[in-house]
């Protein structure tokens, strides 16, 4: 299908303008690329979910065939939401196989990445190209290299891009493992995110260039790092420290439950009961207190509203790997909050011990807490690298 000039121009400036106003896009130059690139050419095909009531949702794929059809498409396309590209609805729920991040997320990571003209810039993460559309824009194809895990969608990508004459360097590979064979590069960015930073960005990255990503704890907490190649640091080759940016909040599913019991005939699991002043909405109202709670927590976490009365939810709900679970009320009778927990640790303890910390620390921002990699360990810390209050992330070698 054709799309008109007049169709998409408009919308791709608007977007600028909505970015922008929103303080997410000030850099002249990223502007001029937002509204150069057609977005919908990368994501022809693009997923809604519409919610029947708290308990479910329903898929559909837009049309991009009819009039009103193609107009909600382009609507979607050129607006500030995250975009479901590719969905395998064989499985139960669906299951979801690509997206496009929200562009306001992109502008700001390019321009946290500080490209300069004539920089060599390798992306963790093709997906629809778009984003290597935009650097392509800004930087030429030839200072462009981007890899992704799924074949598939790399041929789409590289097919998208050169319709609109864009041709970057794309490779389907292991993005841990960078792209070697054409390293150094001045920058590297990761549109996905990880639990450590690969020791392999880092080797990858000339001396004094940058790697940018989002380091996510666990799959419900993490903050955008920035991170410098230095020499040596300590005696160690390292990235040096780095400030975490920000983090990124996220919606809690109205699906998380606590696990069963368990199997007929296994040992009944100990249910514990008690009361809390902390309020229960604190993982996803306090960042921080989540993310350095999730240190302790581990990565496997399952988290949300349960128990919905009158459309309403009526408790937290927290899981995590090892069957651990807690579970908070909303209601407030007194000042406090009825808490129940289940399994070999304390969940909401955890929490409650953390936000203490936090609040101990004089509830310290992010631009408090830093970060430093080298070959062999990776150390969030507070204030200076030297820090007593020190968390470690969990590396491979």
């Amino acid at each position: 299908m054709i799309v008109l000039a007049q169709d998409w121009t408009p919308r791709a400036r608007q977007l600028a303008e909505q970015l922008t106003a929103a303080g997410k896009l000030t850099s002249a130059v990223w502007r001029d690329a937002v509204c150069a690139v057609p977005r919908h050419e990368l994501v022809p095909e693009v997923f809604r979910q519409d919610r029947i009531d708290q308990y479910d949702e329903t898929w559909r794929q837009l049309d991009t065939a009819t009039g009103a059809g193609r107009e909600e498409w382009l609507d979607q396309v050129y607006s500030t939401a995250a975009l479901i590209t590719a969905l395998d609805r064989t499985s139960e729920p669906p299951r979801l196989l690509s997206t496009s991040s929200m562009p306001g997320l992109m502008t700001r990571m390019l321009e946290t990445l500080d490209v300069r003209d004539g920089n060599r810039v390798l992306e963790i993460g093709t997906g629809t190209g778009y984003n290597a559309a935009l650097l392509c824009h800004r930087l030429g194809d030839a200072n462009v290299f981007s890899v992704d895990i799924e074949p598939h969608l790399v041929d789409l990508a590289h097919q998208r891009l050169a319709r609109l004459g864009y041709h970057p360097t794309l490779v389907a590979s292991d993005g841990a493992a960078g792209l070697p064979e054409d390293a150094p590069f001045d920058r590297i960015i990761a549109t996905c995110s990880v639990p450590a930073v690969p020791w392999e960005w880092v080797t990858q990255a000339r001396l004094g260039g940058v790697i940018l990503t989002d380091l996510k704890t666990s799959l419900l907490a993490g903050s955008l790092v920035r991170l410098t190649r230095y020499p040596t640091v300590r005696r160690d080759r390292s990235t040096g420290p780095t400030r975490l940016s920000w983090a990124y909040a996220t919606t809690p599913s109205v699906r998380a439950q606590p696990p069963f019991p368990g199997p007929a005939g296994s040992p009944p699991v100990s249910v514990s009961t008690r009361t809390t002043t902390l309020n229960p909405r604190t993982p996803w109202t306090s960042l921080i207190v989540w993310f350095l709670a999730s240190f302790d927590l581990g990565t496997d976490i399952s988290l949300g509203y349960i128990g919905f009365k009158d459309g309403q939810p009526t408790a937290t709900s927290i899981t995590i790997g090892d069957g651990s679970w807690a579970e908070i009320a909303l209601a407030e009778e007194a000042g406090v909050h009825q808490v129940s927990e289940g399994g070999p640790r304390r969940v909401w303890r955890i929490i409650e011990d953390t936000h203490a910390l936090w609040n101990e620390l004089g509830q310290p921002g992010w631009n408090h807490f830093g970060l430093t990699v080298t070959e062999d360990h990776q150390q969030v810390w507070l204030d200076t690298p030297t820090s007593t209050h020190t968390w470690s992330l969990p590396t491979k070698r």
